[in-house]
């Protein structure tokens, strides 16, 4: 069947809404990447086994990841009328006494790491049902209490292959709304009002490049869909792909009808399986539902998405680099101008956002552009997502509103240093970004306050240091990162980045001397200002950042002065 009325998506609302309280016990299954590593797909299969051979009346599914990868294998239990809850590092013998348990009405407190008696899902509020007195609320958890869930709304508690489960939390009622009672023009001024900010790092204004875009001259234009996730830490796209991959799509629609584009593409790299077979089916599903292709909800509006794969040059996260690729050339930079959205895919005007830009549509068009500006703070409004990874004790998919602290997210949420160790700094914005000390952690985080600091957004990854990270040697990691990544194509990047190492090389083996700290500085600036992309312009942001805060571990290893 497919939607062409609000009657038929109420239909499908309401078998979505079947699906996630069937009125029997439900069991899902945290099957991200970080879920299937430590054996959640061995977890599903086994009570699968289970549920069959017994001839159970239970309803078994696949989630993605509710963000506390450190907590993985993640399973949710929902027993009608009670308290949805989750429990933590679910270890293959636990299945048949969670099985046995929820039969009669409990879960093993042992393992349980919270309850949620009701969701916000944005587009739509769930109620599971109280009890389980002595398991702690959702948010009194330290690292789910300082979040603010957005783009990681459904994540973990949907099952990301079905999309009647999207629909029945309120999914694709806001694209119905933007194409059946909203001008394109109206769609673009509200996503400019919301004030959303690209959330690939560079943070130009979503709605401003959508207006471009529209009035750019061509008949023929493509949309894309960045999801080229390539920094060292960073896996927050993935997350957002393998957990709900229909958010992305319905936020890719809303912006292909808002610009009058009727071609999408998803450029996203090869080392993400889980992500592309979950796209892949939520675009065979959008399909069939009507969501994509011709005369989308009886509209006259025809959009379809392809995906387009790349094999993981961390230079392809550049956008004409992106684009060579798309079009089958060796993925490197060129001069801009043309910018993409004159002169992009195949040479016709192109949008390029990044995957949680697109994500962030759907809530805008359904809460409106003064709700989601009133998250966050002036001129960075709404949530960014943070993959927290490194020396830290909660590892895990962070969503706070832009704005909030460092120390909010690494002490508060994170917990601080794993194994009590003492947090020295944090590396944001990937390899491009800089090395934060703790003392500046009150820096809040946004685009502007990042850069004064040295360092910036980036797509989100944060790596924290403890006291026993050498940060001269994390310097150097970064910047043999950086230089295998390196096109070749400009001499600044491909020969400074190369001498930069040998440089670092030199001091951490003992060698070095103040002269080298001074060409490391000088080297550093004319690399920065002389290259041709972002990825020789930012990559010696480490290296100057620890050279400004961390100057005497530099020190410490040079040859002693004659």
């Amino acid at each position: 069947m497919k939607i062409q009325t609000a009657k038929d998506l109420d239909s499908f609302r309401k078998e979505g809404l079947m699906r996630i309280q069937p009125g029997i016990i439900r069991i899902g299954i945290g099957t991200s990447s970080c879920g299937i590593a430590v054996g959640g797909m061995a977890i599903y299969d086994q009570m699968k086994k289970i549920i069959q051979d017994e001839n159970h009346n239970i309803s078994l599914v696949k989630t993605g990841c509710i963000g506390f990868c450190k907590e993985e294998p993640i399973v949710s239990v929902s027993i009608p009328g009670k308290a949805l809850v989750l429990l933590r590092k679910v270890q293959l013998d636990d299945a048949e006494r969670i099985i046995s348990m929820a039969l009669k009405g409990e879960v093993p407190d042992d393992l349980a790491l919270c309850k949620i008696q009701n969701w916000d899902h944005i587009t739509g509020n769930f109620v599971y049902g109280n009890g389980f007195d002595t398991i702690l609320e959702y948010d009194k958890i330290p690292f789910f209490a300082n979040q603010k869930k957005i783009i990681l709304r459904d994540c973990g508690l949907i099952n990301p292959e079905d999309i009647m489960e999207y629909i029945g939390i309120g999914g694709y009622f806001p694209a119905f709304k933007a194409i059946t009672s909203m001008e394109p023009d109206s769609v673009i001024k509200e996503v400019k009002m919301s004030g959303l900010r690209g959330r690939g790092g560079a943070g130009f204004p979503a709605g401003l490049k959508w207006e471009i875009t529209r009035k750019a001259r061509g008949e023929e234009k493509y949309i894309v869909c960045n999801a080229d996730e390539g920094d060292p830490g960073a896996y927050m796209n993935r997350n957002e792909m393998e957990s709900d991959p229909h958010m992305l799509l319905e936020g890719m629609l809303i912006g292909a009808y808002a610009m009058g584009v009727h071609k999408g593409l998803i450029y996203i790299r090869a080392e993400y399986p889980l992500a592309i077979k979950r796209l892949m089916i939520a675009l065979d599903q959008a399909r069939k539902s009507g969501l994509l292709g011709k005369n989308i909800l009886n509209s006259g509006f025809d959009f379809d998405i392809q995906i387009a794969t790349g094999a993981g040059a961390f230079v392809c996260g550049e956008s004409t680099a992106l684009v060579a690729s798309i079009e089958g050339k060796t993925g490197r930079p060129r001069i801009r101008p043309p910018r993409l959205t004159e002169k992009g895919v195949f040479g016709r005007p192109t949008d390029l956002n990044n995957v949680e830009t697109w994500c962030n549509v759907p809530v805008i068009i359904a809460k409106g552009a003064s709700w989601f500006s009133s998250v966050g703070t002036r001129g960075n409004t709404g949530t960014k997502v943070f993959s927290l990874v490194g020396k830290v004790d909660n590892v895990g998919m962070v969503e706070v509103p832009l704005g909030t602290s460092l120390n909010t997210i690494i002490f508060d949420i994170g917990n601080g240093g794993a194994q009590g160790k003492k947090v020295k700094a944090v590396q944001t914005g990937g390899p491009s970004g800089g090395c934060i000390p703790v003392w500046l952690f009150d820096t809040p985080v946004d685009y502007e306050n990042l850069n004064k600091v040295g360092t910036m957004m980036g797509s989100g990854g944060l790596v924290v240091m403890d006291e026993d990270t050498n940060m001269a040697d994390i310097a150097r990691y970064f910047i043999n990162f950086a230089s295998g990544e390196s096109c070749g194509k400009c001499v600044p990047c491909r020969e400074g980045l190369k001498h930069m190492l040998l440089i670092l090389n030199r001091i951490i083996a003992g060698k070095g001397t103040k002269k080298d700290l001074m060409l490391l500085k000088e080297l550093s600036d004319t690399v920065q200002k002389t290259s041709l992309c972002g990825l020789g312009q930012t990559a010696p942001n480490p290296v100057l950042t620890t050279m400004q805060y961390f100057k005497e571990e530099y020190d410490e290893l040079l040859l002693p002065e004659i």
